[in-house]
């Protein structure tokens, strides 16, 4: 039950160190899952979150991107693309369980479990929107959308 979910108090490893999501200063916290970096979908949802960065900034949001992907492969992902964002390397798959993100996906024809591109926003701690099956382009932008909508509530 996703209403449930609660930010974890565990360190994780991100392209510019490690962070706590239960401990971040930022009211409002939004977390998306992708699946792998440098692929043509992550790589149009990642540059809509870093071209929006500074809305988020003034909006007292921190952003953060999770994937299964090391964290070299988030560095140079970053680097590629020019990412203003920072990425978590959930490689362990512990965020990915606790969001119920790995899906059952037809790739090529065959069945592989990946994950199911999705975003959670975080309000003190406390999830207060979901979005699951998420479409890479514009995505950022609704969710901007949305956060100014739930800040004016």
């Amino acid at each position: 039950m996703t209403e449930s979910i609660q930010l974890p108090n565990q360190t994780f490893m991100t392209t510019t160190g490690e962070v706590n999501l239960s401990t971040l200063p930022s009211e409002w916290l939004i977390v998306y899952f992708y699946p792998k970096d440098s692929t043509p979908g992550c790589t149009t949802q990642a540059i809509g979150f870093s071209c929006l960065k500074d809305q988020f900034d003034a909006l007292n949001t921190t952003i953060l991107g999770i994937s299964r992907d090391s964290v070299k492969a988030h560095q140079n992902f970053t680097e590629k693309q020019n990412l203003t964002i920072n990425l978590i390397s959930d490689k362990e798959e512990i965020l990915c369980n606790l969001f119920d993100v790995i899906k059952e996906k037809n790739m090529y024809g065959k069945q592989v479990m990946g994950i199911e591109r999705s975003t959670f926003i975080f309000h003190n701690g406390q999830l207060v929107k979901e979005y699951r099956k998420v479409k890479a382009a514009g995505h950022a932008e609704q969710v901007i959308e949305d956060l100014k909508a739930l800040q004016a509530a």
